[in-house]
């Protein structure tokens, strides 16, 4: 009788309806994967049938496979959203302290700073350093300083690239004598505490390819400091060899007596037939700041911007993947688990191998074909009617032999 076979076919194209329904629903679900209904045919080991005349008993679904290629990206604009364009899934640590794995990257600040998913799952990455170096491949749950302000940094070296004017007149040699403030600059050092330490440097000539260097710290006056002498070379670079540069010892403001060591670095200067220009000042510290942005680069560092106008890296988002994704068991609310099938994760970073690369800003949609899935439905639906067909015909037969007389 094919009423077995009826039936069976009747649960698979049902299983099949549930698979592409699942689909469709789920259409504008950021990071989703699709799952295909996958059949195998029944046979009876036991139906001592030989060669082919076995009838088989009809069908079932062997497997319901999860479609892993790629997702189209869509720009938002949002800093936090986060798209792989490539392979890898992220890995973020649940509220109950368990590990899944994720596409999708909507990710969001909770109050005390850490980068999590609409879950609350928390996003692991690496650390690195502040300047964005990967320190190493142990992850740890991605968090911002948001509570409280990065801390102020002293200065310790100053670096300035100057270039003097070859004809200015040694300043002896014309009555008045050229004043002090003609040539000069200035910059703004910093204390321990983030205090603003003003620096003047003014520049004298005394001889041909020779200058005294004044120096005003916190606006003392620069005519009562011991200067310093730069000559030059008749190329006009900096003769360092005849040059006498010391480290300049700058003052706290809230405390004179409290002094730092600041080293001066002046081997950019020169000395040609130019007016009198400063190209670049620099300094290497800073007062303490807030976070006012973060920026997610392609290779999944984050890089925070604080309102002192500094910028550091606050960790890289990490990256995993599987020997076999398709072992992976999807949990619900886009995450998946590793199994036994799926084999361990396998660590690396965005951009590197054939890990994706990720685009800030962007997430990356349901890879679902709407077409093709509504396409699927129809085909589904002419199976269970035909499935249910062959019931009715069967029935029909049955009923034909019970009323033989």
């Amino acid at each position: 009788m094919s009423f077995q076979q009826g039936l069976s076919g009747l649960n698979a194209s049902s299983r099949n309806l549930d698979v592409i329904g699942h689909n469709i629903a789920n259409a504008g679900t950021v990071g989703m994967k699709s799952s295909r209904a996958e059949f195998a045919e029944v046979y009876a080991s036991a139906a001592g049938g030989i060669g082919g005349t076995n009838v088989g008993l009809g069908v079932e679904v062997g497997t319901v496979s999860q479609q892993f290629n790629q997702g189209t990206l869509t720009i938002t604009g949002n800093s936090l959203d986060v798209a792989i364009n490539g392979g890898g899934f992220f890995q973020v640590k649940g509220t109950d302290g368990a590990t899944s794995y994720t596409r999708a990257g909507n990710f969001k600040l909770d109050k005390e700073g850490n980068i999590i998913t609409n879950s609350g799952a928390q996003v692991m990455g690496y650390p690195t350093s502040t300047d964005g170096v990967r320190q190493s491949f142990d992850t740890l749950p991605l968090r911002l300083p948001t509570g409280t302000p990065i801390p102020a940094k002293q200065t310790t070296k100053m670096a300035a690239e100057i270039t003097l004017d070859a004809n200015a007149v040694v300043a002896s040699s014309v009555t008045p004598p050229t004043p002090l403030t003609t040539y000069g600059t200035s910059l703004t050092a910093f204390d321990s505490q983030g205090l603003e330490v003003p620096v003047g440097m003014y520049f004298q000539k005394t001889a041909n390819n020779t200058w005294n260097v004044y120096t005003s710290i916190n606006g003392s006056d620069a005519a009562a400091s011991t200067p310093f002498q730069v000559s030059f070379t008749s190329d006009g670079s900096l003769d360092v060899a005849n040059s006498t540069i010391p480290n300049l010892t700058l003052a706290s403001p809230n405390d004179p007596a409290q002094t730092f060591t600041v080293a001066l670095d002046l081997g950019k200067m020169n000395q040609v037939n130019s007016r009198f220009t400063v190209s670049d000042l620099t300094q290497d510290g800073y007062t303490a700041g807030q976070l006012t942005g973060l920026k997610i680069e392609d290779s999944g560092v984050i890089t925070a911007s604080y309102s002192n106008g500094q910028t550091q890296s606050a960790g890289q988002i990490a990256l995993v993947n599987f020997r076999n994704a398709q072992g992976l068991s999807p949990t619900g609310g886009g995450y998946w688990k590793e199994t036994a099938a799926s084999g361990q994760p396998v660590r690396g970073a965005p951009g590197e191998g054939t890990f994706g690369a990720l685009r800030s800003g962007a997430l990356e949609e349901s890879n679902v074909d709407l077409t093709a899935e509504l396409v699927n439905m129809m085909t589904a639906q002419r199976s269970y009617q035909a499935n249910a067909q062959t019931i009715k015909t069967q029935d029909q037969i049955m009923s034909t032999l019970v009323n033989l007389r």
